[in-house]
């Protein structure tokens, strides 16, 4: 999937929990924090590809991609699966619990929000005709639906057509039921 579509992906996976899920009290940073930190989720699944969305957005990310890639192996390996969530959720984790005397927000729920968009990624991306390889290092990749032959192609008319304006319009529904609850009613 594009970055794009891994954003809005990202963003739905989050609204989806707000939906469905008590509100924890937060505050304002904590919310705004957990809103950058799925969408950074979202996107840190392609931190194996040079040429991922999340590296045209950092200073010097092209410089970075060309070290950090080779290391995981290449595209759509240790970062797409369990292995890699559990990985990058520990290292997260190990991060939060270093820098929390010094960030004023919750760790738990930036920890959340970011493995949110993290997972929202794996799942879209099993639309795809790669597939996941959740169960890294067995060489299988795991797709929706398990016929390879109807899985759609990154970037092409079935993603930008149906999968993103659903989502988009998803998420317009949603907001719907969600803003009741942050204004009091």
């Amino acid at each position: 999937m594009t970055g794009r579509t891994h954003d809005l992906t990202s963003f739905t996976a989050l609204s989806l929990t707000l939906v469905y899920t008590t509100i924890p009290d937060m505050s304002l940073a904590t919310a705004v924090a957990a809103l950058g930190a799925c969408f950074i989720g979202g996107l840190a699944p392609d931190i194996d590809q040079p040429t991922a969305d999340l590296y045209r957005r950092l200073p010097a990310g092209t410089v970075i991609a060309r070290l950090v890639s080779p290391i995981l192996g290449g595209h759509r390996f240790i970062s797409h699966s369990l292995l890699g969530v559990l990985l990058f959720g520990w290292i997260l984790k190990l991060l939060l619990v270093a820098m929390q005397s010094i960030i004023l927000v919750d760790s738990g729920i930036i920890w959340t929000a970011f493995m949110i968009g993290y997972v929202a990624h794996l799942l879209v991306d099993m639309l795809t005709k790669e597939g996941v390889p959740w169960l890294f290092p067995i060489p299988f990749a795991f797709g929706i639906p398990p016929i390879q032959a109807m899985r759609i192609r990154t970037g092409e008319f079935i993603e930008k057509s149906v999968i993103f304006p659903s989502l988009l319009a998803y998420n317009n529904f949603s907001m719907c039921s969600i803003i009741p609850v942050f204004s009091g009613s």
